[in-house]
């Protein structure tokens, strides 16, 4: 797995992630609708997914996981960085990102991937609407248009 300062991330970026989970389907439908560079593409592996040598179904289905372009894999908040740098939303990607912040990320993901049915159920992934194409944004968070998203 790669640190999140990894120079060496290439994308376009294979991401798996369970489809049968709304909070999870929300959340990377709206990045790949924000992906105006085709960066993201997206496997639901709910339904099987060849197994890889060096990662099973399971794990991918217990925790998201993403592959570069190089055919290196990334898991948990190090795909998010990624992705949501891919989608323009380079505020969030830092914030994943951040040397202060990640610790704090890389404990709370696991609970929040243990939990995303109920999650799903409370509403949560209703949250994602606010970064859709098309929503109200903060200039901050999206990248300038001719920047490049690595």
């Amino acid at each position: 797995m790669h640190s999140r300062a990894d120079p060496a991330l290439r994308y376009p970026l294979t991401v798996y992630y369970d489809a049968s989970c709304p909070l999870c389907t929300a959340e990377l439908e709206t990045l790949k609708a924000r992906d105006e560079d085709g960066l993201l593409h997206l496997v639901d592996c709910s339904k099987g997914v060849v197994a890889f040598e060096d990662v099973t179904q399971e794990q991918m289905m217990a925790r998201i996981h993403a592959r570069d372009a190089t055919g290196r894999w990334l898991r948990g908040m190090d795909v998010f960085a990624a992705v949501y740098r891919a989608a323009g939303l380079w505020t969030f990607a830092r914030l994943y990102a951040s040397r202060w912040l990640r610790p704090l990320f890389d404990r709370l993901y696991p609970w929040i991937a243990d939990n995303r049915q109920m999650l799903s159920r409370l509403g949560l992934s209703r949250l994602f609407r606010l970064f859709a194409p098309g929503a109200p944004s903060c200039t901050a968070c999206v990248r300038p248009p001719d920047s490049p998203p690595g």
